[in-house]
């Protein structure tokens, strides 16, 4: 069996691929890094994120909602100083416009686990594809989810974007059929 073909000639997506990408994530904060990263990542490479992941979560206080709704502008002109993160201004506005989004939800009751998770009914779609090109950019279900998360704040969270996103927490487990992952994703 041969893992799905994106994660080869780059040990880190590689590692990715076999320890994160589409394993179940049920953790309110670590969902939160994982949406700010993948609006981050819009028009990039993930690798780019990925080579920068570790340093994002030090300049962003390990994505800590509290506060990153708190950040100044002193805040923001140093993250925009730092080559260590994407420097898009945009993006940085969006994470701290997130962030109060995020705490809007969880003051109005919603745990993010389930506002996010209630898209898929709480259960992993198990999809079974044979090649790359079966794999859509969006679905109804990544629709949906976009259109609620930009109702409650969010920005970007494009349907795109929240496909990528629900694929990485293993909302849809999208490894191929051929790939030894898919089997061992399914059964978590």
């Amino acid at each position: 069996m041969e893992p799905c073909p994106w994660c080869l000639g780059f040990d880190l997506y590689r590692h990715y691929h076999d320890t994160e990408w589409g394993v179940p994530l049920r953790d309110d904060q670590a969902l939160f890094e994982l949406l700010m990263l993948e609006g981050a990542q819009a028009g990039l490479s993930w690798s780019t994120v990925l080579n920068k992941r570790e340093h994002y979560r030090v300049v962003f206080d390990h994505f800590d909602p509290e506060k990153i709704a708190r950040y100044d502008d002193r805040k923001i002109a140093k993250l925009l100083a730092d080559p260590g993160i994407i420097r898009n201004r945009l993006k940085i506005a969006a994470t701290i416009s997130n962030a109060k989004a995020y705490l809007r939800l969880k003051k109005d009751g919603h745990v993010f686990t389930d506002f996010m998770w209630q898209f898929v009914d709480n259960t992993p779609i198990q999809n079974a594809r044979q090649s790359m090109h079966e794999i859509p950019a969006k679905t109804p279900e990544s629709d949906a989810l976009s259109k609620e998360l930009a109702q409650a704040g969010f920005k970007f969270v494009g349907s795109t974007i929240c496909y990528a996103f629900m694929q990485a927490s293993g909302m849809v487990n999208d490894h191929l059929v051929t790939c030894p992952r898919h089997a061992q994703v399914q059964a978590v």
